[in-house]
């Protein structure tokens, strides 16, 4: 039953082949079983889970359920959740518990869904490997030695493994994409502003954006139903009605037009992975899509630009981590002043510093024009790009990584080496377009990842796509022979 995906799991459960409790029970003791080799949960409310799972059976006696009810889910510990532990994978938040539900919890609770627990992730979603965790490096169920990739690490490794049907994540540069790809599951990055941000805890606000990691391109439509829409506590959510997911699932592909960026294949991109890449367009093209070259010429610049826009917002929302009102405080203060620099010393880790201090000299006086000024525009050079190429073409696909999963402390040590691990991913980030990473085949018993990247609130058609591109391969079935 583990093995299930969250749709075949509803229909277990409305079926009565399987109550919520039994479910719930069988995932926590594959979380208490696999937890310890690839440390992929902070914190696991068993507790927590079996009251509800139990309340979910009476529910669903009673009749007053839907069809989610009773689905155990994990979440990335990068949404509040009340009394519940919420980290960030820092040192800064491992005496938080959040005071109230972040929008996406809540929707999930009132959906049915049942959390497990809260996955580990790079310490307030910095780092594209998942070891920069306070609480450890995540690792990657297809091979121990290897990364999950990040920030959402945790969720794609629980997902993976199949210690949950599915798990939340959020991709600021492709952090949901990029370790979807590593770990062989399905991660969809909504439209920016598609689904509420309001509890997820801030690393560069115009780029972080919630999504599911899931086993299938079907389950990411369930989830996307029920945690999309306009919300009225954060401001950078969008008023546009929602898509019924579900609803276009099995539409004809035929005639689609789908644009393959010349840019996404050069040398940065490793051989075996293009050939599986030009193997899964070919599956497009025999579903009926027409897939033909397009020029996204700035995308060079997506990193550079990047990596100036998101520690200038990491910069200024960090610094609300003071010890004066939540989180660590350092012992025996000399002062104010000492408060505020032992705290944020000792709380912090090297990779969230260095961005820190990274985004804090873009925004000094001086240098403000030459780097974070000159970024903004290329972001919208960058959007050009796409509108352009979206005149022409109904999706953009290509790889979601250049290769696969990297090993344990292969990159941690340089830094320019691991951001350009996000080369294919970040320019949707700064554009705020909906991409998905779908597994497409593997490379020496590691998964490879294809991504189709769409034009504003086209989920609907990268889920369909998905779905039908799953439909005629079995990529995404695989499990890691461990976990099995």
């Amino acid at each position: 039953m583990y093995k299930s995906t969250i749709a075949q799991l509803s229909a277990a459960l409305e079926s009565k082949k399987i109550s919520s409790e039994e479910l719930t029970r069988l995932y926590i003791e594959r979380c208490n079983k696999h937890n310890k080799s690839l440390n992929c949960f902070i914190t696991i409310t068993e507790e927590d889970a079996l009251k509800k799972a139990k309340q979910a059976d009476k529910k669903r006696f009673n009749g007053g359920h839907n069809p989610l009810t009773g689905i155990p889910i994990a979440q990335k510990d990068i949404f509040c959740t009340r009394g519940t532990k919420t980290t960030c994978g820092s040192k800064m938040l491992d005496n938080f518990i959040a005071p109230y539900d972040a929008t996406v919890i809540k929707k999930m609770n009132d959906a049915g869904f049942i959390m497990l627990g809260k996955t580990n992730m790079d310490e307030f979603a910095m780092g594209s490997s998942n070891e920069t965790s306070f609480y450890g490096p995540v690792k990657n169920p297809w091979d121990t030695s290897r990364v999950p990739g990040g920030s959402s690490g945790g969720s794609a490794s629980a997902v993976a493994a199949r210690l949950c049907p599915a798990a939340t994540g959020t991709d600021t540069g492709g952090s949901i994409r990029q370790p979807s790809s590593f770990c062989g599951i399905t991660g969809l990055k909504p439209t920016y502003g598609r689904v509420s941000r309001y509890g997820m805890i801030a690393f560069a606000s115009s780029l972080d954006q919630g999504g599911p990691m899931t086993q299938t391109a079907e389950d990411a439509a369930l989830i996307m139903n029920v945690i999309s829409g306009f919300d009225h506590n954060d401001s950078t959510s969008t008023e546009k009605p929602i898509d019924d997911y579900s609803a276009k699932l099995n539409n004809s592909i035929k005639g689609l037009k789908i644009g393959l960026p010349k840019q996404y294949f050069d040398k940065n991109l490793n051989n075996d992975v293009a050939i599986l890449i030009e193997n899964s367009i070919k599956e497009l093209e025999r579903l009926g899509a027409k897939c033909f070259d397009i020029e996204l010429p700035r995308t060079k610049l997506s990193i550079p630009a990047y990596y100036v826009v998101a520690p200038a917002e990491c910069s200024s929302n960090l610094s609300r981590y003071d010890g004066v009102r939540f989180g660590h405080r350092c012992k025996e203060p000399k002062d104010l002043s000492d408060l505020y620099c032992r705290s944020r010393q000792e709380g912090f880790g090297k990779e969230v510093k260095r961005r820190i201090m990274t985004g804090t000299y873009v925004l000094s006086a001086g240098y403000y024009d030459a780097y974070y000024l000159k970024a903004q525009k290329i972001r919208q050079i960058i959007r050009d790009d796409f509108q352009n190429a979206f005149k022409n073409v109904d999706l953009i696909a290509g790889p979601t990584t250049t290769g696969t999963a990297f090993g344990l402390n292969e990159k941690l040590n340089d830094p320019i080496s691991m951001y350009l691990s996000d080369i294919y991913t970040v320019s949707a980030n700064l554009a705020g377009l909906p991409a998905i990473s779908i597994p497409s085949g593997f490379i020496e018993k590691l998964p490879v990842g294809l991504q189709l990247i769409g034009n504003y609130f086209q989920e609907s058609l990268l889920i369909n796509v998905a779905h039908q591109y799953q439909k005629v391969t079995d990529w995404h079935q695989k499990i890691p022979q461990p976990y099995e």
